[in-house]
C-alpha cells in the first residue's frame, strides 16, 4: 500500500474548466474499479490542487489518475522534465498499512475532508521534530486515517470521519519519551501562521471530489 500526496496549481483564469475536468475524470474510476487504488480525494482552495490516494501495488503518479487536469495546470520550476503536480512530504501519521486487509474501512465512512494550514518558515523544523517524535513513539493514539503533508510551508491534511482508533500494527521507530506528556507544551499555537480572520491552525477546503472501492477485494479473492 502506499499513500500519496501531491499539490497542483491552477492556471490563471482556468479554476472552472479544471474543476470540471477533476469531477469528470474517468481515470480515476478505472483505476478503482482495476482494483489499483482504494481510496482517492481531490480538493482545492484557491488556485491550488490537492490529491491524495492510496494505490494497492505500485506507487502510482497523480498524473496518471488526473489526466485531463494536466492543460489547466501550471508547471512547477526546478526540474528539467516539466511537471504539474510536486509531491507533498509525509510529515505526521498516528497510522500506516501494514496490508491491505489492515487499511480496508470496517465500517462506512460519512465525510472524507481536505484542510489547509500555513507553518511560520522558521518553525518547519520544530513542527517535523515534534510530530515525528509523536508518530514513532506512540505517544497517544489518534486517527487511523489521518494523515498531514507540506510542500514549502504549506500543510495539507487528510481526514475520515466517523475517526477510527486503534493500535497502530508496525511498530514505531523510536524507544524514546521525548514527546511532552501534556501535549499543549509543544506549543503548536506559535508554529502557525494565523489566517487573516486571525484563525490558527488547519481550515477545511472544497472537495471536487472523494471515492472509496473495495472492488479490488472481489478480485483477489478470485484470484485466491
Amino acid at each position: 500500500m502506499f499513500r500519496i500526496i501531491a499539490r497542483a496549481h491552477i492556471k490563471e483564469g482556468m479554476e472552472e474548466e479544471a474543476i470540471d475536468a477533476a469531477k469528470r475524470e474517468q481515470a480515476v474510476h478505472e483505476l478503482i474499479e482495476q482494483g489499483e487504488i482504494m481510496t482517492a480525494g481531490c480538493f482545492k482552495w484557491e488556485r491550488n490542487v490537492y490529491v491524495y490516494f492510496e494505490s494497492v501495488d505500485r506507487q502510482l503518479e497523480p498524473e496518471e489518475i488526473l489526466p485531463r487536469m494536466a492543460s489547466y495546470l501550471e508547471d512547477w520550476p526546478g526540474q528539467a522534465a516539466s511537471h504539474k503536480w510536486i509531491p507533498m512530504i509525509d510529515v505526521f501519521h498516528f497510522n500506516e498499512p501494514a496490508s491491505y486487509e489492515h487499511w480496508l474501512r470496517k465500517e462506512p465512512v460519512e465525510r472524507r475532508v481536505g484542510r489547509v494550514a500555513h507553518l511560520k518558515p522558521e518553525m518547519a523544523a520544530s513542527y517535523i521534530y515534534y510530530h515525528y517524535q509523536l508518530q514513532e513513539e506512540r505517544a497517544f493514539l489518534g486517527p487511523k486515517y489521518e494523515i498531514i503533508a507540506m510542500h514549502e510551508n504549506m500543510l495539507f491534511g487528510y481526514q475520515e470521519f466517523p475517526a477510527v482508533v486503534e493500535e497502530p500494527v508496525l511498530p514505531g521507530k523510536l524507544s524514546t519519551a521525548g514527546t511532552p506528556p501534556n501535549w499543549g507544551d509543544s506549543r503548536m499555537d506559535l508554529h502557525f501562521q494565523p489566517w487573516e480572520d486571525g484563525h490558527l491552525y488547519f481550515k477545511p477546503v472544497e472537495q471536487l471530489f472523494a471515492y472509496y472501492s473495495d472492488s479490488f477485494k472481489k478480485r483477489r479473492e478470485n484470484m485466491n
